[in-house]
Order: C-alpha cells, then sequence, then structure tokens
C-alpha cells in the first residue's frame, strides 16, 4: 500500500551510494518546468507562519479555489492530498462493490482493500492502445455502487472526454462516479473536459495541485461533490489536515490566475514538443513500442526479451529513475513509464534507454 509507487529517490541513492541530487527521476509524474515564478520566494517569505496553526478546516484555501472554477465553497474540501480523499471515498460512499478502469494508479484499489470492499476490474486493452470502448465498459457500471476512474489515466495517458462521462454520469443515477482529475492540467483546453462545475449528485471529481505546479511535498488535493457528499466527507475529516505552507501556495496560485494560466498553457505546450523530440530521438526502435498520451509521462512496451526490472535497474545504474510499471494490475514485466523532463535529460534518457534495449540481457549497458 505504501510501497509501489514513482519517486522513490531516497531509497534509490542510497542503494547507488550517491545523494538523491545526483539522480534523474523519471518516475514521477511532475512537471518539469515547475514550481510557478514566485512561488518558492513566496513561500520563503512565509515561512515564519509555521510558528501558528493553520486554518483547522483550510476555509479560505476553499474560497480561494472556489473563486479560481467558479463553483461554490459547500461544494469543495480540501485535505492532505488526494491521496486523503481516496482512501476515505470507500467509507464515506459506504461502497459494497466497486469498480477500477485500469490499468491505473494502485490506491483505488489499496482504498477498498483497506475498507474491504470487493473491488474487480475493467481493463484497456493493448490492441486498443489502452483506451476503454466506453460503451462496452459502461455495461457494467449497473452492477457496481462505485467506478473509479482516472482520467487522463496513470499510468497510460489516455483521455476520455468529460462529455462521455457526464452522460455516464446521467445514465447510472446510482452509482458513484470518482473521476481523478489529477492530470488534466497536462492537456490542452483540458478545463473543456473537466467535471467540476457540474454538480451530479452521483459525482465526485479529485483535483490535484502536485503535478502540474510540481509541489507534491505540500500535499495539497480537493475534492468536489454535492454539498451533500461534502457533509458526509466532513464526518471523518481531521481538523488542520492543510498545513499552513501549502494553504499559502493554494493562496498564491489561485489569485495569480494569469500567471498561472499562462504558465500551464506554456507547460502544456512544451511538454508536447518534449513528447516529439524524445519520440524522434527514440526513432524506429524495434525493441520497445510507446503509446500515446495526453499527459507529461509516456508508457512503454518492451518487446525486446529485456523485461521491465532489468530495464529499470540498468537505467538506475546510470542514475536514471523511470518507473517499473509490473505492479500495475492489467500491465506486465515489460512495461516501463517515462515521466518527460528537460530537452537534454530527456535526450540523454533516449540514448541510455536505446543503448540497453540493444544489449539486450548484458549485464552492463
Amino acid at each position: 500500500m505504501i510501497k509501489g509507487h514513482g519517486g522513490n529517490i531516497q531509497e534509490m541513492a542510497a542503494r547507488l551510494g550517491c545523494t538523491p541530487s545526483e539522480i534523474v527521476d523519471m518516475s514521477s509524474n511532475v512537471n518539469p518546468l515547475g514550481p510557478p515564478p514566485g512561488l518558492i520566494d513566496y513561500l520563503k517569505q512565509h515561512i515564519s507562519t509555521i510558528e501558528v496553526l493553520p486554518e483547522a478546516d483550510a476555509g479560505a484555501v476553499i474560497m480561494a479555489f472556489a473563486r479560481r472554477y467558479a463553483i461554490g465553497p459547500e461544494t469543495i474540501l480540501a485535505g492532505n492530498g488526494t491521496t486523503q480523499f481516496i482512501y476515505a471515498i470507500p467509507k464515506v460512499l459506504e461502497s459494497r462493490k466497486a469498480l477500477i478502469l485500469g490499468p491505473t494508479y494502485s490506491d483505488y484499489a489499496d482504498a477498498c482493500k483497506m475498507h474491504q470492499v470487493p473491488f474487480d476490474f475493467a481493463m484497456a486493452q493493448e490492441f486498443n492502445s489502452f483506451h476503454h470502448n466506453m460503451g462496452q465498459v459502461e455495461k457494467q457500471f449497473h452492477r457496481f455502487d462505485t467506478v473509479f476512474i482516472c482520467n487522463p489515466n496513470n499510468p497510460t495517458g489516455a483521455l476520455i472526454s468529460g462529455e462521455i462521462l457526464k452522460n455516464v454520469c446521467l445514465k447510472y443515477p446510482h452509482t458513484f462516479f470518482v473521476i481523478d482529475e489529477s492530470y488534466l492540467p497536462f492537456v490542452p483546453d483540458g478545463d473543456s473536459e473537466s467535471l467540476v462545475k457540474e454538480n451530479l449528485d452521483n459525482l465526485l471529481v479529485l483535483n490535484s495541485m502536485s503535478k502540474i505546479f510540481r509541489i507534491p511535498g505540500l500535499r495539497i488535493g480537493f475534492v468536489i461533490a454535492r454539498q451533500s457528499l461534502i457533509r458526509k466527507f466532513l464526518k471523518y475529516y481531521l481538523p488542520w489536515s492543510v498545513n499552513i505552507l501549502a494553504q499559502s501556495a493554494v493562496i498564491y496560485l489561485m489569485y495569480q490566475r494569469e500567471l498561472t494560466d499562462e504558465f500551464i498553457r506554456h507547460s502544456q505546450e512544451y511538454l508536447a514538443r518534449q513528447r516529439h523530440a524524445f519520440m524522434k530521438a527514440m526513432g524506429k526502435c524495434s525493441g520497445i513500442r510507446f503509446y500515446d498520451s495526453t499527459t507529461s509521462f509516456i508508457l512503454a512496451k518492451l518487446t525486446h526479451p529485456v523485461n521491465s526490472s532489468r530495464v529499470f535497474d540498468l537505467m538506475a545504474r546510470q542514475h536514471i529513475l523511470i518507473r517499473d510499471c509490473n505492479n500495475f494490475a492489467g500491465l506486465s514485466d515489460h512495461f516501463i513509464r517515462i515521466s518527460l523532463k528537460t530537452r537534454d535529460i530527456n535526450q540523454m534518457a533516449a540514448e541510455k534507454l536505446l543503448e540497453i534495449i540493444h544489449r539486450g540481457s548484458k549485464d552492463s549497458p
């Protein structure tokens, strides 16, 4: 439950006998351009606020978020990352049986396990580039009271249109739909695909600031839902769930809308160029297949005999940390995920990856 995520550079540094700063982390899905301009300086100026308690209910943060998205503050709850809400959802909704659209982020299943809620997967297939056929998948929804959908999805990068998801919610009013939009800001015109403003009886939307603004250490996440559902969350909500520097960061980001909107737009354009450049650097290598992505990361299948753990280890020897996707339900030991960084780093990673694939199962690249 705690292990198996990307970004564990401390463990890798100890294993390699180096410092974390010597490792290039291409396993964690955060924006290579972040944090946004001015945020770090703003937090430095407010560092003395750690001497006092933050707002217990993060009220000012909720108001700032509500103002930014033009929605009612009574439909929002702020927490210690979206993880806080993911693990609370089965209990809050009193889920009896959940469906998870996979292959996807493991915490949805782990949250069900924590609360002893049975769950099934609806797996997207490799032949369809891991895009779900929603016409087929939705035929299962009536058998479940809770459905988890990561959109766009981690680790595949596949996107389901917001209109399709809205229609599904309306079609199955007795099923709760949890739509995790943590990676949606990476999608050009992503706001048009968001369900944040829909306010449906059976809809919960998760929103994260960790990824696009590159502040995962601050732990900032939101759940947006009907007021009646928010009241249910409040039964299990701990005071001071959002620390005071995280609250300061939200205030800065939400009230600097022109700056943050431009930062997001620039990030989207930059990452689109980096995806193109990375794919060009990889060329037509027969030992690996990449899947189209709308996000900052790319899923790949190793078609060469060398497996994902071997590639992970050999890349680590080069101080490059990638994501071995072997522990994603629905994938195998031939899948890896690479989170894009700067052009030079991406070029270097492509060269090392090509070298490893070409050398096959030899001991060193």
